[in-house]
């Protein structure tokens, strides 16, 4: 997984200039010299100005908003024009809420402002972005209680406490920004406690047994104050900054203990009263489907975290046909080949992470180019953290450092073998990082960073990932066995994901479905019925979007014929960069086009 999609480096000055001087050149020749010709160009090109200035000013607005997203994004704001902003972690008030619609009907408004053929392909594409998020944010607007900030694994809760303890401090402001922080932890907590009250009076509070995982994450996080590890993080990355005297590291190691102590642990145990209050007021502890307007809220969510314009009947189709010959690959190679079962040439030639990486790094590039970075660190995540997060995780490089990577294992996953080196694909090369670091040198829009499609990149890792084992040394029939049995295994949880939020499944539905799979542990069985019903379209986007670019993989082999490459479609994708599926397929020709001029 990605832990935390960052919301790119403009450089349009040099571009401007040669198509500036190809323009003017093509009217000289083919126009003698006709003014309209040239001022027709010109006009094109204030157009274009005037599109990146407004996108520009759009970033920097909504960059502002938010102190984490900003630096996540950023590691030196002021080169993209931000001298100064509030210290925030966002806000769930009526007012904003309000705020934010009329922003987002402002921004369709503008929008339609601009000519849009007279923009170049990259403006369009980031054009068709922007305006894809607009219809699906006002889609959302009736159904705003329908949202879920404390889901009990990628909750506030949870994923707050993670960006705090990996928040890199490059220089002393990002110190004193830090202590801010903490400081509206409080408040913000204050809101979404007032947010699940809100929830509750329109009958959407979460199931007991959710509200249950998130207080008990709440009172562990409470547990021994002064060791909390918030505390032991923010110490080491003092001790890591050279341009700090002893006493001021010592003076701000004490406010930050001071703030953990008196004010975020105390805000989680109030989050965690007031779930408590409100355990016995929700009214479903099923799918969506079992709200009045829960059906248009799933299909809005499963069209936003797969980027697929398909409905959910023809994504429950698709998901059961590729189950299908994944089921019919893995028993003919059996029956071709039984001793597969017990092949013991799992073992790989590497078991260190960073030996993984480096091999991924060189044997890919027969299918892909070279990674755009090769640096990466890798980590282990704290041992306090282990509990509540991922086998691992790829932590998102800012969009001006795409050297800045790292890669987060948690050895309580025990991973290894064939798993973490197929995990360190997906998040590693030519994962997570290599899309990343790909799509930011290829020099999208700043303000693509703030858009999130999590079917392109899950999607993309969990497409990748399956090509990994054909990397890891192993027989091509071994390779295929276990790439097919995972993709089965991802299949089954995509289908039960759709069956219980669209067509009403219950525990015993899901049972009795993953009994015909030889799936019969009951507390394994229920575990998984109750995170799917926790977490709504999630596994939708790993395994939807994984479906998505097979069918765009296809799609572009039949569309190119005899000029297409898996090394030059892979690059296409990537300088796209994330999006919705039907925008990939609108601009694949010409990028892919592109990219193969740029490579002859």
């Amino acid at each position: 997984m990605q832990k935390f999609k960052k919301k790119l480096p403009a450089g349009f000055i040099s571009l401007i200039f040669i198509c500036l001087f190809l323009i003017i050149g093509g009217h000289f020749l083919s126009l003698n010299g006709s003014s309209p010709g040239i001022f027709s160009s010109i006009s094109m090109l204030k157009e274009q100005h005037s599109f990146d200035a407004y996108t520009n000013d759009l970033f920097v607005q909504e960059m502002k908003e938010n102190t984490i997203n900003l630096h996540y994004t950023l590691t030196n704001p002021k080169d993209y024009g931000i001298k100064s902003h509030k210290i925030s972690l966002g806000s769930l008030s009526k007012e904003n809420r309000e705020a934010s619609i009329a922003m987002t009907e402002n921004i369709s408004a503008a929008l339609s402002e601009f000519e849009y053929d007279a923009l170049t392909t990259k403006q369009q594409l980031t054009w068709d972005i922007l305006n894809d998020y607009c219809n699906d944010s006002l889609r959302l607007a009736p159904l705003y209680y329908y949202n879920e900030p404390l889901r009990p694994t990628t909750g506030t809760q949870s994923e707050l406490p993670v960006l705090l303890a990996e928040y890199a401090f490059y220089q002393p402001s990002d110190v004193t920004d830090y202590l801010s922080l903490l400081t509206c932890i409080e408040h913000y907590f204050q809101q979404i406690a007032l947010f699940e009250r809100e929830k509750s009076k329109e009958g959407l509070f979460m199931p007991d047994y959710a509200a249950e995982t998130v207080i008990e994450a709440c009172h562990t996080f409470q547990e021994n104050p002064e060791e909390n590890y918030l505390i032991d993080t923010f110490n080491t990355r003092i001790d890591a900054m050279q341009d700090l005297s002893e006493e001021k590291k010592e003076t701000y190691k004490q406010q930050n203990q001071s703030l953990i102590e008196n004010s975020v642990i105390p805000a989680y145990g109030t989050l965690a009263e007031t779930l408590s209050e409100l355990k016995n007021s929700g009214t479903n502890d099923a799918g969506l489907c079992y709200f009045p307007q829960g059906k248009a809220y799933y299909e809005y969510l499963v069209h936003n975290y797969t980027g697929s314009d398909k409905t959910v009947v023809e994504l429950k189709q698709c998901t059961e046909r590729q189950r299908n010959l994944d089921m019919t690959a893995l028993h003919t190679l059996l029956i071709q080949n039984p001793k597969l079962l017990t092949d013991n040439s799992q073992e790989l030639a590497f078991h260190d992470p960073k030996e993984m990486l480096a091999h991924l790094s060189e044997a890919i590039q027969a299918d892909f180019y070279p990674a755009a970075n090769d640096s990466c660190e890798v980590n282990y995540v704290h041992p306090s953290l282990e509990e509540t997060l991922a086998p691992a995780f790829y932590l998102t490089a800012p969009i001006d450092d795409i050297s800045h990577n790292v890669i987060y294992i948690n050895q309580s996953s025990q991973y290894s073998g064939i798993q973490l080196f197929t995990t360190l694909a997906h998040e590693g090369y030519p994962g997570h990082l290599y899309q990343t670091t790909g799509s930011y040198q290829a020099g999208l829009a700043p303000v693509r960073a703030l858009f999130n499609y999590p079917g392109y990149v899950e999607g993309w890792a969990t497409y990748v990932e399956m090509l990994s084992y054909q990397y890891a040394g192993l027989s091509d029939e071994l390779a295929e066995m276990l790439m097919r049995n995972q993709s089965a295994l991802l299949s089954l949880y995509a289908t039960i994901d759709m069956a219980i939020h669209y067509d009403g499944w219950k525990l015993a539905d899901t049972a009795a479905f993953l009994y015909g799979y030889n799936i019969t542990d009951g507390d394994v069985i229920q575990n998984i019925y109750e995170l799917v019903v926790e977490e709504p379209a999630h596994y939708l986007k790993y395994y939807i979007g994984y479906l998505e670019f097979l069918e765009l993989k296809e799609y572009a082999k039949n569309e190119l014929g005899d000029t297409y490459s898996d090394r030059a479609f892979h690059q296409a994708v990537i300088r796209i960069g994330p999006a919705p599926f039907s925008l990939l397929k609108k601009y694949l020709r010409d990028f892919y086009t592109a990219e193969q001029t740029t490579n002859t």
